[in-house]
């Protein structure tokens, strides 16, 4: 079974969404047989590498609320997504633009590191403050996670996985994907936002299910079955 999440690396639902989902894959009986790929959705693509003044100042903008409703609005994500064991600080949070983030999380997946470079940049941009735009933060952060610095630089230096990052998110457009995060199981089932971690389990089940066919127990009877003109009624 494919899974397909389309996320961006400052989406505060994003991270809450993937810990729901995470829960619910830890429940399904076929987990081993998931593929799990984490795809590129950019909420401002045209940011700059980092964003001046604080996430309230910017939330505010975007919104058009005062600075006080920001920060509200940021202390109930916050809150929520410590219901799903995360430590949001997002007064430390450097936002900016996230399209090399996304070329890293594609080297990554060559790799067979995506999911450890996917978390890491998540946990370095929401809860320790790292400018998630800058080279120097991004070479820093997915070293941790497994990728070689070296080879993380170069990409950043060039065009690499540029044309990797721009088909997800054309995809995600004629998916008809405007929001993240959104989930994708097997090209069949979409899931828009970080729902709850039985609406994730009921779609893999339903999934599964549909994959794959009724298994016959014991052998065929004709006597003792109806098909067509051989069951007179």
């Amino acid at each position: 079974m494919n899974v397909e999440i389309w996320s961006d690396i400052v989406c505060p639902w994003c991270y809450i969404g993937k810990r729901r989902f995470e829960a619910a894959l830890a429940r399904f009986a076929h987990r081993d047989a998931v593929t799990v790929v984490w795809r590129s959705f950019e909420l401002d693509p045209h940011a700059p590498r980092r964003h001046p003044g604080t996430l309230d100042d910017l939330l505010a903008r975007k919104i058009g609320a005062t600075r006080a409703q920001a920060v509200a609005l940021n202390a109930q994500v916050t809150t929520l997504a410590a219901a799903e064991g995360l430590a949001y600080r997002l007064d430390r949070a450097q936002p900016g633009n996230t399209f090399d983030a996304h070329r890293l999380l594609h080297l990554a997946a060559e790799r067979g590191l995506q999911e450890a470079v996917k978390e890491r940049l998540l946990q370095a941009y929401f809860t320790e403050g790292l400018p998630i735009g800058e080279a120097d933060s991004l070479v820093q952060v997915v070293a941790e996670a497994g990728v070689d610095a070296t080879e993380a630089r170069a990409v950043l230096a060039g065009e690499a996985y540029a044309a990797a990052v721009r088909a997800d998110e054309q995809r995600a457009v004629a998916l008809v994907i405007s929001g993240v995060p959104f989930v994708v199981v097997d090209e069949r089932y979409g899931v828009s936002g970080a729902q709850s971690p039985d609406m994730f389990l009921d779609v893999l089940e339903q999934a599964w299910a549909a994959a794959r066919p009724l298994a016959l127990i014991g052998d065929a009877d004709e006597a003792s079955t109806c098909d067509g003109d051989r069951c007179a009624v």
